[in-house]
Formats: C-alpha cells, sequence, structure tokens
C-alpha cells in the first residue's frame, strides 16, 4: 500500500481495486466522469467508491490495459498461486467415510465454478449434484464462458448503442468451435468442418452455449449471434436438398455466409397459418411476392428461409423456399424497436422475385409441418436465453443490495429487498430445473416423439419464463430505482433487459397464445383417449 499511495499525480496516477493495482494516468481524460474522481482516488484502494458506479465487466475491459500488478496478501494475490483443490473435493473427501450411500464417482463432483453469487447460476456451478451433466459438459462449459467473456461481454454496451453487430464476430466464433452448437444436434461435422466437443454433442451442450452467452445481459446481442441461423438452417438441414445443404449449409456453418427465417408478417404473427406472401408456380420458377415484418438478422442476411403460399388458404397451402438476397427484388430495410438492437431486425419486400424450383425445401405445401417442428426448438432456444437473463437480473441486483447504502444501511439489510430477492431467486430455479427435465426429453426422444408429447409443455414453459424475465426486470429495476432508468453506469444491464422483456414475451408465440395452445392441445388428447376408449367399450 505504501508503494501506491505514492501514486497519486496527473503524471502517475494509480488505483486498487479489489487488490489489483491499476495506472489510470493515461485514462484520465477519457474516464467518463472526468479526470478529478479519479485523480481524488489516486494512491488508494477505491474498491468500494468503484463498485457503487460499475459493474464488473468494466474492470474486464480495461485489466490488460491498466493492471500493473495486485497488493500483496489481498484477495487478487492470493488467487494467482491458489490450491487448485476445490472445496467440492475437501468436502467429498470429509464425507466419503461417514456415508452410508456411496458419492456419485469423482467425475461428477461438480467444483464451483463461476462468480458463485447465490442462484446466480444454475444448481450444478454451485457445486451440487445432477443427474445431467459430464465431463464433456464442464469442458464445454468452460469453452463457451472464456469465448464470453473474451469476445462478448466487454462489447455489449457499444454494439447495443451503436444499433450493430461486427461481422467479424462470426468468424471468431467459428474459430473457437462453437457455431454449430447453435443449431443443435446432430453436430454436422462434415458441413462445418469441425470436431464436435470431447466425449460427444447433445442438447445439454446447446442449453449450455446458449446459457453462457446470454450471461452478457442482452437479448440483442443473443439475437444477433445466433438467432438467425439458430431459425432460419435447421429447415434446410432437416428438410433441404442434399445440393443446398452442401451449398448454403457449409457456408452458413462456416461463418462465410449468413442465414435468417422469415415467417412472420405485418397481418401474420402467431396465426402463421394466415401468411399472404405467395410463389405462384412458371415453368421451373416460382414468383414471390409479398412483405416480411420482424425478421431477426434479416439486414445482413444472404440467404432467407421464407414461408409462401403455394396453395389454397390455410396450413395446407404453405411451402418452404430458400431465397438468396442479391436475386433482383428483394429490398430489405433495417428497423428500430424497443429493444434488441444490435440484432438486425429487418422488414423485407419481394417484389416478383423469381427462384428456381429446386429452392424448395421439403414437399410443397408440407412446409406449415416444417415450421412446426421448428418450433419446439424455437421455444426451448428462447426458454434458455430469457431465464438465463432473469439470472442476470437477480445477480446484478443482488451484488447491488450488497453494496449500496440507503438510511444508515445496506440495502440487503432492509426487509423488502430481501423478499424481491427470494422471489427472483425461487421463480429463476423452478423454470430452469423444468427447462432441465425439458432438455432430457429432446436429449430421449425421437423428433417425432418431441412433436407429439412436447409441444404443449414447450409452449408452456416458454410462457412461463417471459413471466418470470418480466417479473424479475421489474424488482431489477426497484431495488437499482433511478439507476435503472439510465443507459450506460451501474444499472445498464436492468435498463436494457426492462427494454428487451417483450423480445421474449411475443417472438415465437406470445404467451397467450402458447397458453391456450397447451391447453387446446391436451384438451385433443383427451378427447381423443375417450374416444378410444368408447370405442372399446361398445365392441
Amino acid at each position: 500500500m505504501a508503494q501506491l499511495n505514492e501514486h497519486a499525480s496527473e503524471t502517475d496516477c494509480w488505483i486498487a481495486v479489489d487488490g489489483m493495482v491499476l495506472d489510470v494516468t493515461s485514462f484520465l481524460d477519457a474516464h467518463p466522469g472526468g479526470r478529478k474522481i479519479l485523480l481524488k482516488e489516486g494512491g488508494k484502494d477505491a474498491t468500494k467508491k468503484f463498485k457503487m458506479f460499475h459493474g464488473p465487466n468494466v474492470l474486464k475491459k480495461y485489466k490488460k490495459k491498466l493492471a500493473i500488478g495486485v497488493i500483496e496478501g489481498s484477495a487478487a494475490h492470493k488467487a494467482i498461486g491458489k490450491d487448485s483443490k476445490t472445496k467440492a473435493e475437501s468436502r467429498t473427501s470429509k464425507l466419503k467415510d461417514h456415508l452410508f450411500v456411496q458419492p456419485p464417482p469423482a467425475k461428477l463432483q461438480y467444483k464451483p465454478f463461476g462468480e458463485l453469487v447465490p442462484w446466480g447460476d444454475p444448481s450444478w456451478y454451485q457445486g451440487n449434484n445432477s443427474p445431467f451433466y459430464t465431463e464433456s459438459h464442464i469442458k464445454f462449459r468452460k469453452r463457451c464462458r472464456e469465448f464470453m467473456e473474451r469476445e462478448i461481454a466487454p462489447n455489449v454496451h457499444e454494439w447495443d448503442e451503436s444499433y450493430s453487430f461486427p461481422k467479424e464476430i462470426f468468424k471468431k466464433f467459428y474459430d473457437a468451435g462453437l457455431l454449430p452448437a447453435i443449431v443443435g444436434p446432430p453436430w454436422e461435422s462434415k458441413l462445418s468442418g469441425l470436431a464436435p466437443p470431447e466425449g460427444g454433442f447433445d442438447s445439454f451442450h446447446e442449453l449450455i452455449i446458449i446459457d453462457e452467452l446470454a450471461r452478457c445481459g442482452s437479448g440483442g446481442v443473443c439475437w444477433a449471434l445466433f438467432a438467425g441461423i439458430s431459425i432460419g438452417l435447421p429447415p434446410i438441414l432437416h428438410f433441404g436438398s442434399e445440393e443446398m445443404k452442401q451449398r448454403v449449409g457449409a457456408a452458413c456453418l462456416r461463418a462465410e455466409k449468413f442465414i435468417c427465417l422469415a415467417i412472420t408478417e405485418p397481418w401474420a404473427g402467431s396465426d402463421v397459418a394466415n401468411i399472404r406472401t405467395t410463389a405462384r408456380r412458371e415453368g421451373d420458377f416460382y414468383i414471390i411476392n409479398g412483405v416480411k415484418k420482424w425478421i431477426t438478422n434479416g439486414i445482413w442476411s444472404d440467404y432467407f428461409t421464407v414461408a409462401v403460399r403455394t396453395g389454397g388458404p390455410g396450413a395446407r397451402g404453405i411451402s418452404m423456399v430458400l431465397v438468396e438476397r442479391e436475386r433482383p427484388g428483394v429490398s430489405c430495410r433495417h428497423m428500430k424497436c424497443m429493444g434488441m438492437w444490435p440484432s438486425g431486425t429487418t422488414y423485407i419486400t419481394f417484389e416478383d422475385v423469381k427462384v428456381p424450383v429446386s429452392n424448395l425445401i421439403g414437399v410443397e405445401n408440407q412446409g406449415f409441418k416444417q415450421i412446426m417442428f421448428n418450433f419446439n426448438h424455437e421455444r426451448w432456444s428462447l426458454v434458455c436465453q430469457s431465464n438465463r437473463l432473469a439470472r442476470v437480473l437477480f445477480e446484478e441486483s443482488f451484488q447491488y443490495a450488497m453494496k449500496r447504502r440507503t438510511f444508515g444501511k445496506s440495502l440487503m439489510d432492509h426487509q423488502v429487498i430481501r423478499f424481491k430477492l427470494a422471489e427472483m431467486a425461487r421463480l429463476i430455479d423452478s423454470t430452469h430445473a423444468w427447462t432441465e427435465l425439458v432438455t432430457y426429453q429432446l436429449l430421449t426422444m425421437t423428433r417425432k416423439e418431441q412433436n407429439q408429447k412436447l409441444g404443449g409443455t414447450i409452449a408452456l414453459l416458454k410462457a412461463q419464463s417471459s413471466k418470470v424475465m418480466e417479473y424479475c426486470a421489474r424488482e431489477a429495476a426497484q431495488i437499482f430505482g433511478g439507476a435503472s432508468f439510465v443507459r450506460g453506469g451501474v444499472g445498464e444491464k436492468i435498463e436494457r433487459l426492462y427494454r428487451e422483456v417483450r423480445g421474449y414475451a411475443i417472438p415465437g408465440g406470445s404467451e397467450e397464445i402458447l397458453e391456450d395452445f397447451a391447453i387446446r392441445q391436451a384438451q385433443k388428447s383427451v378427447l381423443k383417449k375417450q374416444k378410444k376408449q368408447q370405442g372399446k367399450s361398445s365392441k
């Protein structure tokens, strides 16, 4: 500390945060709050004041540029050479001889991982046991977190404010060996040119990557990075011709080209069966006319997986067609929305667009089945995102309540604040448990079984997750107060996610539509069983 105290001038200014010494001399003029604030803390431990006005990502962002050492005896100093033996391992060792039932194998003794804020991560991150995760998942989680913290988290505010997302991030995503994970199992080794994670790839790997990426605290960044390919490419991979898979699938999975799903129209959102965009057959071509609205990633996509009407009214007249962006008659306009700013929301117009019949995905007039086939995966992905974003809201609120003081005591010492946090944790963890259970069904059921059994359940789970996120956004804003009303600063994530709630409550099927759908499906199932029983009893 004595050495730190000597550096407190305009030409030589150091501060300490959490035991890390930062040389902020070159940063004085760049500091958003002005140079005087930093100079006032020069030569001191500024941890408390830093945390009052900044989130942890600020320190991560500038650490490489400004960090020059650590204070001896501090937590940062101890962390440099700490014993690798974890608390979980020590606990298991002590308990082993006293248990009548032997503990799970050593490889399933999960080591604590992450920030370790209670309920700030899923249960197995906290060192608790789980039947779902293997050593492969543990290693994959580490890769995902490292990518997110290195390439995504430091840039979220900049991308959000600029309504943009740099294409080079997709290449970095691919180079990290992660891009194919986002379209779900099975892993496309041949098309992507990448090997799957060690030990294989399943639905829990996909849950992990979505969950980890959503830790950035921006639904818009999540959608920018993977929404287009995760819902636009599967119809081609599952129903497209071999030529189409090789031409389009390989390019998209290698981050050379970009794709999105184009279904929603100004007059047809959840009511998919009533889309109006037409594809009229003329010889070996379709002539496409119509508009699509709220299309995620459309502004930078090279390919559109488009729902069109090739037959009569209703679901039985819909087909799916691949449309290349460069075809004459295709025009795109960037839409500015309430939230999801970096995601490239787009209004697309098709005017006499001529595409070859070979661009038909699957069978003509069978497109509605493809859309429904795709919906379970899309909705499940939205669940994984929104529940992690709810965790972000909880984690930020918990940490803020620990350091913010009002009326002579910390926010955490106010009973009403503890109640808010308890309610948030209760809702988040129960929703995640349900998500893991559904993920296990995705892992163990065939696609046909999934479509028959999980449609209503995933619909209810999506409604649950968006309502939990909305509740957490509201309560987090109350805990942060005025800080949640400002773009940037300590409440940045709260302000952003409050705007983005509707992006999870409406797309993929609104809460009202999904809840009604789930009960109608249940009613239909019961009536079918009753009819079957009546048939048996009449014989």
